[in-house]
């Protein structure tokens, strides 16, 4: 057997597994519509420019609400995945075929890739019903997937670090919630103090947001005067991504 068919095998799998999981299933793609519905159809923007919480255009939220599903979906998904695995000795005996620890995250990160790219999908279409404007822009075709390779490499990590399942979880709410609103999503960087803010280049997800946003909402891309910006997010997120692909993969406990 081929890598590619091992890997095409056990991405079969994995995604069957989530399929039966009507939970799982609600939460990748219903949760973050409701998270639109609330904010973006019934709190509203105003769309003032001012400096308050909800004060851009509906369009300068798109990255923060993108986020919700690539940054918790992978990192939930792949850390409770890996933790199972653990304390199932399911690694011990995959350890036995052909298949390698690069081969089985490939697998289950492709499988996150796709789920969470239709969830994308269905968040744009949310948001255009909540009259959003923003631009498509063909760099939303690399970040989503490239990001959430990137966190499902950071869940990997985590469910090869954590005490169980349940720690992997905790580990993965624990990060995924300061990220996600300290990463110039939902909060623009204008309300923190001065002396944080260089501190949110330290988020990987900060790359996300920026790039997104730069090329997706057009006073954005006027602010930054030329796409370099999202160029330079663009080759950040790769590269966080690469690395944290292959610590993941180093890390998983293919023999206990």
């Amino acid at each position: 057997m081929s890598r590619l068919a091992r890997i095409r095998a056990e991405a079969a799998g994995a995604m069957r597994t989530f399929l039966r999981r009507r939970t799982a299933v609600f939460f990748t793609f219903f949760f973050p519509v409701v998270l639109i519905v609330i904010f973006a159809g019934l709190v509203r923007t105003q769309g003032g420019g001012g400096a308050g919480l909800f004060s851009e255009p509906t369009g300068y939220y798109l990255p923060a609400y993108l986020a919700t599903v690539v940054l918790f979906t992978p990192l939930s998904r792949v850390g409770s995945e890996v933790a199972r695995h653990r304390e199932d000795n399911r690694f011990e005996k995959l350890s036995t075929t052909p298949l390698t620890r690069a081969e089985w995250l490939a697998a289950h990160a492709l499988v996150n890739v796709a789920l969470i790219v239709a969830a994308s999908l269905l968040l744009v279409v949310a948001l255009l019903l909540t009259g959003a404007s923003f631009e498509f822009s063909p760099w939303l075709a690399f970040f989503v997937p490239v990001s959430s390779v990137l966190f499902c490499g950071v869940g990997a990590i985590l469910g090869s670090l954590a005490e169980g399942q349940d720690g992997a979880i905790a580990a993965s709410n624990g990060i995924a919630l300061p990220l996600l609103f300290l990463s110039e999503t939902f909060v623009q960087p204008a309300l923190f103090p001065e002396w944080f803010r260089p501190l949110l280049d330290v988020s990987p997800l900060v790359y996300f947001s920026r790039g997104v946003r730069a090329a997706t909402f057009p006073e954005a891309i006027e602010a930054a005067g030329s796409s370099g910006v999202v160029a330079t997010n663009a080759a950040v997120t790769l590269g966080l991504a690469v690395v944290a692909f292959t610590v993941g993969a180093a890390l998983i406990p293919w023999t206990e």
